[in-house]
């Protein structure tokens, strides 16, 4: 039976306050007033979403706060109970509690507990966990006393082994394994080449718009980030060589941009790689999601047209196996090594040495391989019901930009309706979509929504979430 008060529970979308933070209020203020008793079973997430009429999600990410607060417990299948122990909360201090502002994307603070329209995560009901446990068992099982010693500071010799050949044979990078370093994400990679190539107050080019984490973290490295347009070709370099030509690393995504999806043309390409040349600069290459490309090979990179060793060649797992591995990589030219090294020794690879032994493994044994062959053709079934689902409910008031791959969408909004209300609404909601306008920097980039599409599992669920951002939309009216 469902406890009196989530009953009486009633959300309003009109505060500020989001809705999972609501309930979220609502059970911890009943704990603390002793509506709950400690050991009340709490109804399933199914079933108080149904009944509040919200997304799944929205209760999920509820209970998961609640649960690492401890004052809710989850038994698996047995259901979520209030804790035997509970931390004391003074009755009234949670009611009295000041409401949050109207909670919006933060990429700086991802949300821990899938979101409908998450950007970022690969599709993670597809990634086959029972052969990756039984990869990392076998590693654990094998482990020797020098396993237990400290871990070489680049990464594990196979593991990079393994990268250097997957790199060489789908996309056309040769390298050595020396020059491949592995680090914890893409903020300790950035971090790293800032640490070892640049000094205080150098210039950086960035896309704008761009990935919404890299202006800050270049800042907080020390080093002064300058906006350069992108349009239908990727970034303007000539407009970066009118801006600050004297800038010492450009940070691109050229294969598919992000978040605009269009690719740098060869042009632009060869412009750039002049420009590094000439000016003894660098460009770090973030090929984030070039795996999944629904139609024909994969681009090549422009790492695969470095002649003259200008180009830092960056991945993650975070999108093709899963984003807890936090394991990126950086292939360097064969003439920073050395520095690379050197860096290495100072800060640590951050990788757990028995995950990169089993991603080196799953790499190895040919699992990497096939599971990216058996994505490619998902996420492109997964980006069809979304595109089909916003035409049909969304049609008068946006657009699907057509891609070539990823795992997310570029919705174009009509004239007269700003994303940035819009996805902040939509957050409120328990719908993780951002607005373009929050990517941008300092030139203009229209207005769009971006809607991530991979952990959608089924079209009914694609249909729900879209939805719930048609409801949205028809209170503009």
């Amino acid at each position: 039976m469902m406890p009196s008060f989530l009953t009486s529970l009633r959300l309003d979308n009109r505060l500020a306050e989001p809705l999972y933070r609501q309930i979220y209020l609502r059970i911890k203020d009943a704990i603390a007033q002793g509506s709950l008793a400690a050991g009340s079973r709490l109804p399933s997430v199914r079933g108080l979403a149904s009944d509040l009429g919200v997304a799944r999600a929205t209760v999920e990410s509820a209970y998961a706060q609640l649960i690492a607060e401890g004052f809710l417990q989850s038994r698996g299948q047995a259901g979520t109970y209030v804790s035997p122990q509970l931390p004391h909360v003074p009755p009234g201090a949670v009611s009295a509690a000041p409401p949050l502002s109207a909670m919006a994307p933060d990429p700086l603070q991802p949300q821990g507990m899938l979101q409908p329209f998450q950007l970022g995560v690969p599709a993670l009901d597809a990634f086959p966990r029972a052969l990756w446990q039984r990869i990392v068992a076998r590693q654990l099982r094998g482990s020797t006393v020098a396993s237990l010693a400290l871990p070489p500071a680049g990464g594990l010799p196979e593991l990079r082994e393994a990268i250097a050949h997957y790199l060489h044979l789908s996309r056309g990078i040769s390298c050595r394994p020396e020059q491949v370093f592995l680090c914890a994400g893409y903020p300790a990679l950035l971090d790293w080449v800032v640490e070892t190539l640049l000094h205080a107050d150098d210039a950086v080019w960035i896309e704008d718009p761009g990935y919404p984490v890299t202006r800050p973290l270049l800042r907080a490295a020390g080093v002064r980030p300058v906006a350069v347009p992108v349009d239908e070709q990727g970034m303007d370099v000539a407009a970066g060589m009118l801006t600050a030509p004297e800038a010492r690393l450009a940070v691109v995504t050229p294969t598919h941009q992000s978040p605009l999806g269009v690719t740098l043309s060869l042009a632009r390409r060869m412009a750039l790689l002049d420009w590094a040349q000439q000016r003894e600069a660098w460009i770090l290459e973030d090929d984030y999601d070039s795996e999944f490309r629904y139609h024909g090979r994969p681009l090549p990179p422009l790492k695969s047209l470095d002649v003259q060793g200008r180009v830092l060649y960056a991945g993650t797992f975070s999108k093709t196996l899963f984003p807890a591995l936090r394991m990126a990589y950086l292939v360097v030219p064969a003439g920073l090594t050395e520095a690379f090294a050197r860096s290495s020794r100072l800060r640590g690879c951050g990788c757990p040495p028995l995950l990169q032994a089993g991603v080196a493994d799953f790499i190895r044994q040919g699992h990497f391989y096939r599971h990216l062959k058996r994505m490619r053709p998902l996420y492109r079934q997964r980006r069809e019901w979304l595109t089909q689902a916003l035409e049909r409910q969304l049609g008068t008031w946006l657009t699907a930009v057509p891609q070539q791959g990823g795992i997310q969408l570029l919705a174009r909004l009509r004239d007269g309706v700003a994303d940035t209300p819009l996805a902040a609404q939509a957050w409120q909601q328990g719908l993780a979509a951002q607005a373009l306008s929050d990517w941008r920097i300092d030139h203009p980039a229209g207005q769009g929504l971006l809607l991530g599409f991979a952990n959608f599992t089924r079209q009914e669920e694609t249909e729900r979430a879209v939805q719930g951002l048609a409801q949205l939309f028809k209170r503009l009216n």
